[in-house]
């Protein structure tokens, strides 16, 4: 489990692709710190292992999903990554809870300047569009950002300056692809209310249930 609160920004040594999979190897300083062979690392939000360790770098495994799903296709030698150890259990939410689980793929089409911060609008598919909410929060590239406004098929977010410059958002430009997480307790509220087959437990939880406990 993450937080969304980048750690650093670490920078691609050097990728060994497969057939469907790869091996990317990550520079880094802070998050190897107390990181162990096993640990989790969320790059530019997907949570992946560290398989092997250096005094400077860590390399993880990329599988086909993965590739898929994530903009980790698109990472080359000297890319720039967000990175964020797994919180620790006797750490603080600074953002939100982020699996490192991506959903999908987002692309940036407006970015502008709003007096100290930069607002960027970013369109996504149905499918990740309709968790997201005004004012809720949603992981980009690994970082626990807050929905500015909601169009039908596109967001913005407002970045103040202590983010950008602490993360790689501050490189993006307009078109370029960035991973996207939807806050998980809305896909959770949707599958109680949404069984998979008719011979599953009908679920208890309503719209009425949670309009009535405050939800």
């Amino acid at each position: 489990m993450f937080t969304g609160i980048i750690e650093e920004i670490g920078t691609v040594g050097s990728i060994l692709k497969g057939k469907h999979s790869a091996r990317i190897e990550i520079y880094a300083k802070t998050v190897l710190g107390d990181l162990k062979i096993g640990d989790s690392v969320a790059v530019n939000g997907v949570c992946l292992t560290a398989v092997s360790l250096s005094s400077h770098s860590f390399t993880a495994d990329v599988m086909h999903e993965t590739l898929n799903r994530s903009s980790l296709s698109f990472l080359h030698q000297g890319s720039c990554v967000n990175l964020e150890r797994a919180m620790a259990a006797n750490g603080r939410f600074g953002g939100h809870i982020v699996t490192g689980h991506v959903d999908g793929i987002g692309k940036i089409i407006h970015i502008q300047q709003d007096d100290i911060a930069v607002q960027y609008k970013i369109s996504a598919e149905d499918a990740i569009m309709k968790y997201i909410v005004e004012k809720g929060s949603i992981a980009i590239d690994g970082i626990s950002l807050t929905v500015a406004s909601l169009f039908s098929s596109c967001f913005t977010v407002s970045i103040i300056p202590h983010t950008s410059s602490m993360t790689i958002l501050k490189e993006r430009q307009v078109g370029d692809i960035v991973n996207l997480e939807n806050d998980i307790i809305g896909k959770y509220v949707e599958r109680l209310q949404n069984p998979l087959t008719s011979t599953e437990k009908k679920s208890n939880i309503t719209q009425e249930f949670l309009s009535k406990y405050g939800f």
